[in-house]
């Protein structure tokens, strides 16, 4: 067993046990008490986390972490692909590398998963997924796959093909693009279902096929939008085909906040802790999370790595914090929140019995600066322990 006593353990379940006791065995949280009620065996690890934050793992519920890599150009970049405006039939789960350093940045940082998928160059780029920060082979560190469809709205997919004299070319190109899209895959699981109902054969379509679990609404399209129209059209066109949908990045979100409060659809909010390098981000503002939650929308944060490094992904929290998230809500925003948002809170995003043992503990809050991850724990296991400034660092291996 792992036993982590006397820590000021935040559930993010609505109950903090100021000093608490956590339990967990099999990889999973077992017991979580006020005080340690078991004695340890021998065997048993035992941390003392007196004066310290016990936390669920962080999430970030959006990045590119593994698929674009850092200083390998083109050779460790596989986040779009720039030939075809719409590829719904790819996987993230074959082009993420789990030997990419910032993996470790991440454990660092005391996050435990991540959201992972294409990047926005297409109107259609592909299926996202849910993962483990740790581990070598992918497979094994997914959570969920497929986790969301990502459709990228606004200046990249016009920015990306305008030189290839390919559509689209206009928001009015890329919102066509995809209700076509979506129309013929509508159209595919019509007949597929007739077919099943009449005992006809059936020739199943590979492009098609991976459009079934959005239709069913067992994940949602993953909506790359900055601007308030191209989040208006999102959800006018999520609304037609009657989809879940997560609006990601929602830069001018503070703008049209009661438009999105009604349309009942979630939040990723950022990177805005990143340059202001295109004319569709010119509003970004850390106020936006906090303006949107203080509406009832459902927000969560993204470092849109590699755009933000994700190890500072706290640091945004606290950012969105200070302009009006909150400190519940900046906590939230990183563990809970995106937890529901990306599917996956029955196995992560906060300290209950039956969950994941995916924790963080922290010398004090982790949205300040000044803040250390003294252990980062995946799955009931320690991988990585902060001694202090006079120590090496200790990462734990499988």
């Amino acid at each position: 067993m792992l036993i982590i006593k006397n820590g000021k353990i935040v559930t993010m379940a609505g109950k903090t046990f100021e000093s608490g006791c956590l339990v967990v065995e099999n990889e999973k949280i077992v017991s979580i008490e006020e005080r340690l009620t078991i004695s340890p065996k021998a065997e048993d690890i035992v941390i003392d986390a007196t004066g310290m934050w016990v936390l669920p793992g962080l999430i970030d519920a959006h990045c590119h972490i593994g698929i674009t890599e850092e200083k390998k150009g083109m050779e460790g970049d596989d986040c779009n692909e720039t030939t075809l405006p719409v590829t719904p039939y790819l996987r993230a789960l074959d082009a993420i590398n789990p030997l990419d350093p910032a993996f470790h940045n991440a454990i660092q940082a005391g996050i435990t998963s991540v959201m992972v998928g294409p990047g926005s160059s297409n109107v259609v780029g592909g299926q996202f997924l849910f993962m483990k920060t740790h581990g070598r082979i992918i497979d094994k560190m997914t959570l969920l796959e497929p986790a969301a469809m990502k459709v990228s709205f606004g200046e990249n997919p016009k920015a990306s093909y305008k030189d290839l004299n390919k559509p689209p070319s206009s928001r009015m190109t890329i919102a066509a693009m995809l209700r076509e899209e979506l129309f013929n895959a509508a159209k595919y699981k019509l007949k597929k279902e007739k077919a099943k109902e009449s005992g006809e054969e059936f020739e199943e379509d590979f492009r098609s096929e991976a459009w079934l679990p959005v239709l069913d609404r067992k994940i949602p399209l993953k909506a790359h939008v900055h601007r308030a129209d191209d989040i208006m059209t999102a959800i006018r066109i999520a609304k037609e085909y009657k989809l879940m949908l997560t609006l990601d990045h929602c830069t001018e979100g503070h703008i049209i906040d009661d438009e999105i409060k009604e349309s009942g659809f979630p939040a990723i909010v950022g990177p805005d802790m990143a340059c202001r390098n295109k004319l569709e981000i010119e509003n970004a503002d850390f106020k936006t999370a906090g303006v949107l939650a203080e509406k009832g929308v459902e927000v969560a944060i993204t470092t849109d790595h590699p755009v933000t490094l994700i190890q500072y992904l706290p640091v945004c929290a606290g950012f969105a914090a200070k302009k009006g998230l909150g400190l519940e809500g900046g906590l939230k925003a990183i563990t809970i929140n995106a937890a529901k948002i990306c599917n996956v809170a029955k196995h992560v995003g906060s300290l209950e019995v039956g969950k994941d043992a995916d924790i963080a503990i922290f010398t004090g809050n982790p949205m300040e600066v000044f803040t250390h991850t003294v252990y980062t724990i995946i799955n009931g296991k320690i991988i990585y322990q902060w001694a202090d400034e006079r120590h090496e660092n200790r990462s734990y291996t499988n």
